[in-house]
C-alpha cells in the first residue's frame, strides 16, 4: 500500500480535466468488462482538491489470473483505442493498480477491496455503478 501511495504522489496531474464520457474512461470500463471484471465503480474526484486524479475505477477479480487478465486488457485496449500508456502499473496477487495520471485502476480481489474500502475513504466523490 505504502508504494502505491508514493506512486501516486510522485506523479502530477496533467491540466486537462476528464469526464466520465471520456473515451479514456469508457475504454478502461470495456475493457474491464471484456475480462468479466464485477462490481465496477468510478469515482469522481474533481472536486476533491486532495485527490491525486481526476477518476478512480475500482472493480473486482475473482483470482490473481483475472487481475492480471484484465489489467493487460485494459493497457491493450487503451493503447489501441486512446494511443495511451500507462504511467505506472503496481502488480500484485489480489490488487493491482493500473495509473493513467488522471484516471487510476484498482482491480481487487474481493476480500482487499473490502479491506481498503477506497469508495468510503472517498465518500465525497460522485460514484457511478457499471
Amino acid at each position: 500500500m505504502e508504494k502505491i501511495i508514493t506512486a501516486l504522489q510522485e506523479r502530477k496531474k496533467t491540466p486537462t480535466r476528464l469526464t466520465k464520457n471520456s473515451k479514456l474512461l469508457k475504454s478502461i470500463i470495456n475493457a474491464i468488462k471484456e475480462k468479466k471484471g464485477e462490481g465496477i465503480v468510478s469515482l469522481d474526484l474533481k472536486k476533491i482538491d486532495e485527490a491525486v486524479a481526476d477518476f478512480f475505477i475500482l472493480c473486482e477479480a475473482r483470482s490473481n489470473i483475472q487481475i492480471k487478465a484484465i489489467s493487460d486488457n485494459i493497457t491493450k485496449t487503451v493503447e489501441l483505442e486512446c494511443d495511451e500508456r500507462p504511467y505506472h502499473i503496481e502488480h500484485g496477487d489480489t490488487w493491482t493498480l493500473v495509473d493513467y495520471v488522471n484516471v487510476v485502476v484498482h482491480i481487487f480481489q474481493h476480500e482487499q477491496r473490502m479491506f481498503y474500502n477506497l469508495e468510503s475513504l472517498w465518500e465525497d466523490a460522485p460514484k457511478t455503478e457499471y
